[in-house]
């Protein structure tokens, strides 16, 4: 077992294949009821090409990369989570093609939004680089929200980011209250996009999620 660090009774270690099933478990009750574009839509989103999201999330685990906060006076319940993986120039235009390729579902049409956000940004050309270390998911147990465990587990993924060598942190977020705590880890706003500006081919605003959800951010930090 690999710990990063352990404080007031919590632990963050990276996660294992293992811990998968329990991972699911634990989005199910506390990020799909969370997360603004998902919760709004009245669909099940978690149920939305979940085969290939698990392959997808299995691979990152894989790589060393995604992180499990525990309660260490609980017998180990999970308390937090972050899903991250490298990220490659190649990966845009695959990402762009799987995309344009979903259903016309919740989860298909995040995907879109964010594509469209991720080339905009090109942090690859932007920046010079040829790998960054992308935070998909960071999700925290909601009795325990609002107490600092999101940031730690964030600034955590900074530490095993810079271990491996990647040269930078990158991540989409679509909730005020994720883009606020990146903010203050010095994570810096380098794109956005206002869900009011975002619309379909019929002019119709494609996500209408509640205040103050307002924007998705593409954020990015130096390691």
């Amino acid at each position: 077992m690999s710990i990063v660090n352990s404080k007031d009774g919590i632990t963050i270690r990276i996660m294992t294949a293992e811990d998968y099933k329990h991972v699911k478990s634990f989005m199910t009750d506390h990020f799909f009821t969370g997360e603004p574009l998902g919760a709004s839509s009245g669909e099940n989103v978690q149920h939305q090409n979940e085969k290939e999201n698990d392959e997808f999330h299995l691979s990152m685990i894989h790589q060393g990369t995604c992180l499990l906060a525990i309660d260490d006076n609980q017998n180990g319940r999970i308390v937090g989570l972050v899903l991250a993986g490298a990220e490659y120039p190649s990966d845009l235009e695959k990402h762009r093609r799987e995309a344009e390729e979903m259903e016309q579902h919740c989860f298909g049409r995040i995907c879109r939004m964010s594509s469209k956000l991720e080339i905009e940004a090109n942090i690859f050309k932007r920046y010079q680089i040829f790998k960054v270390l992308y935070s998909y998911i960071t999700n925290v147990d909601s009795s325990l929200r609002g107490k600092g465990l999101g940031s730690r587990l964030a600034a955590a993924l900074m530490d095993v980011g810079r271990s491996k060598g990647f040269p930078m942190m990158a991540a989409i977020c679509t909730s005020f209250y994720s883009a606020r705590q990146k903010e203050a880890l010095g994570m810096k706003c380098i794109h956005s996009l206002a869900y009011a500006d975002y619309k379909d081919d019929q002019g119709q605003v494609i996500f209408q999620p509640p205040a103050p959800h307002t924007h998705a951010r593409f954020m990015v930090i130096k390691l």
